[in-house]
């Protein structure tokens, strides 16, 4: 199999961790504060791979240089920026207008793709792109109609970080060993939001706090954020970009609501209709039509 397509496959696998889990972190943030569980999220992810990367990858904290750290704390800012107002933006929209908003990084990709890397966007890369955020609107609203309100504009901010941190990760993820690029960008997630929750989040007495992170919700949901999916998907991204382009990236992560769709029918008991069943065809194809139109000997 040709080392794009592998990339992909493998990033598909990420999207499918990061949507069948979302029920898990949505019952762990109604305990503990959203920003507090990112800190400890991505902090716990940081050491995980930090341990790993000594363990029996030591030779890449040899590369480690200044350039190195700049742009592990660039790509650390995004997703910050990313989960930050995707939280902040959530108390004055809708779950759906935030979904929907977020996954918009389908459509903004390839912009930055264009901007920053000079690829070249095919016709079919931005059919894909388009044929996914229809999908997303269709899935997310199901034939309601969209209504914009002040949340939005914070989500839609969520929405540029995301995007520029998929782009900046086809930027630097062939220049650097992809475990401390990825470590050192988790650790600064972590600091800025437990900085951020100590700054904005309210916290009860100490003892308090340290009972709601023993709740085994919070407990479990922790357990697989900071392995499976921060730690593990996190290096698995930054490896795959080193073989696949932006544009295909944001494509494949247009699935997570996909399969967080799929985990509510499954283990919530929620019911698709029609319209939202159109919306994961939608979103399907444009995947499938980004790996079909792409050329196997360069990235789109």
């Amino acid at each position: 199999m040709h080392r794009s397509r592998l990339a992909d496959l493998v990033l598909l696998f990420v999207a499918l961790m990061w949507g069948s889990t979302f029920l898990i972190v949505q019952h762990a943030v109604k305990v503990l504060p959203p920003m507090a569980f990112n800190g400890l999220r991505f902090l716990g992810a940081a050491l995980l791979l930090a341990l790993v990367t000594f363990a029996f990858y030591r030779g890449q904290w040899r590369e480690l240089s200044r350039g190195m750290l700049g742009h592990a704390a660039l790509l650390g800012l995004f997703l910050f920026i990313g989960y930050t107002f995707q939280t902040v933006g959530l108390l004055y929209t809708t779950t759906s207008n935030a979904g929907f908003i977020t996954g918009l990084s389908v459509v903004l990709v390839p912009f930055l793709s264009f901007w920053l890397l000079k690829h070249s966007i095919s016709r079919f890369t931005w059919f894909s792109a388009l044929l996914a955020a229809a999908g997303l609107y269709m899935l997310t609203f199901a034939g309601e109609a969209f209504t914009w309100n002040k949340g939005d504009a914070l989500v839609f901010l969520c929405a540029i970080g995301f995007a520029l941190h998929v782009a900046y990760t086809g930027v630097f993820a062939p220049r650097y060993p992809a475990l401390p690029l990825a470590s050192l960008q988790m650790a600064i997630v972590g600091i800025l939001s437990l900085v951020g929750s100590l700054m904005f989040e309210k916290h009860g007495p100490m003892n308090e706090t340290v009972q709601r992170l023993l709740q085994p919700e919070v407990l479990w949901a922790l357990i697989v954020s900071i392995g499976p999916t921060s730690a593990f998907a996190f290096w698995i991204q930054t490896v795959c970009q080193k073989f696949t382009s932006p544009s295909r990236v944001a494509v494949i992560f247009a699935m997570e609501p996909v399969f967080a769709a799929i985990t509510g029918v499954w283990f919530g008991g929620e019911v698709l209709g029609m319209m939202a069943v159109l919306g994961c065809v939608c979103i399907f194809g444009g995947m499938i039509l980004a790996e079909l139109k792409s050329a196997p000997s360069q990235l789109q």
